[in-house]
């Protein structure tokens, strides 16, 4: 029984070696030779994914460090200090990543650098500055921040890259256990005669999901996965409830609240699979949505949209 085995556990399905991660058979990928030149490469692709799903505006260019943080110290109103905050850290990033680049750089000169160099130094700083002020950044959606996604530079420039790479399977396996939790909800709340035979269409899109966020984009298979999980979450998404009496205005704003919580679901499920990282609040959030409206018939807060 899974139950019983241990994490860590790396074993052969149809000729793909997987890891087994806190009740989920990952699939694996070499880890990089530990070298400047391969943290560079990280933690430029980590930096952009993390500007990917953030909010707008951050991606300040590390030369504007210092005004940057003016602006954070100076500004007064509590609403603009968090964006300021915000644009603060993702200038901090950029420079961070500037010195690592140019530290790269001076190696392949062969100049010798030292953990203890200071350029070394000053780039863990400004990483360590920015991850402690990751409590102000958003998710693209507005709905919370990823403090998973806001640490993974820094934990890369400051670990082996055998033990960044192990970490990444913890938080795909908490990305999954998020999407099975969402189409479970989806699946309860929707077991209504209103909307016969959805619940094969969230299973397809939730194992479709699942088989995304442990794929990375270069991956020789991430053309059929994509396509299959969108595919999936379009046919869900276009699923047309049944309705009694079509002219019951009753019915019409139960089936067209229906209708949105399924896309805000499916919506949820794409920015999890992209962040590669699990969404608690938004989460549970979304659950509690699924209560009101299987209780009442009505959906109460604000969707989540999907990011451009």
């Amino acid at each position: 029984m899974d139950q019983h085995i241990a994490n860590g556990t790396l074993r052969d399905f149809d000729g793909r070696e997987r890891v087994y991660t806190d009740g989920y058979w990952i699939k694996t990928y070499k880890v990089p030779e530990d070298t400047l030149h391969a943290k560079r490469q990280l933690i430029e692709a980590l930096t952009r994914r993390l500007f990917h799903h953030t909010e707008h505006g951050l991606n300040v260019p590390g030369r504007r460090l210092a005004e940057a943080q003016q602006a954070y110290e100076e500004e007064t109103d509590s609403g603009k200090k968090r964006v300021k905050g915000a644009m603060y850290a993702g200038t901090l990033f950029n420079r961070a990543t500037e010195i690592f680049t140019r530290l790269v750089d001076l190696q392949a000169a062969g100049v010798e650098i030292s953990s203890s160099n200071d350029l070394m130094r000053e780039c863990g700083r400004c990483l360590q500055d920015a991850l402690a002020l990751c409590g102000l950044v958003l998710h693209r959606s507005g709905e919370e921040g990823i403090d998973e996604l806001w640490g993974e530079p820094f934990r890369a420039f400051s670990v082996p890259l055998e033990a960044f790479y192990a970490t990444r399977y913890v938080k795909i396996a908490q990305a999954m256990r998020a999407i099975d939790n969402l189409a479970e909800t989806l699946q309860r709340t929707f077991n209504t005669p209103m909307f016969p035979g959805i619940e094969p269409l969230i299973r397809d899109f939730a194992e479709a999901a699942r088989n995304k966020v442990e794929t990375l984009r270069t991956d020789r298979d991430i053309f059929d996965i994509w396509a299959e999980m969108v595919t999936a979450g379009e046919r869900l998404a276009n699923f047309r409830p049944i309705m009694q009496d079509p002219n019951d205005e009753h019915e019409q704003r139960v089936a067209s609240f229906g209708t949105q919580l399924i896309c805000n679901g499916r919506d949820l499920i794409f920015h999890i699979v992209r962040a590669r990282v699990a969404m608690p609040k938004s989460t549970r959030d979304f659950v509690a949505r699924c209560e009101t409206y299987a209780a009442t018939g009505i959906v109460t807060m604000m969707p989540i949209p999907l990011p451009g």
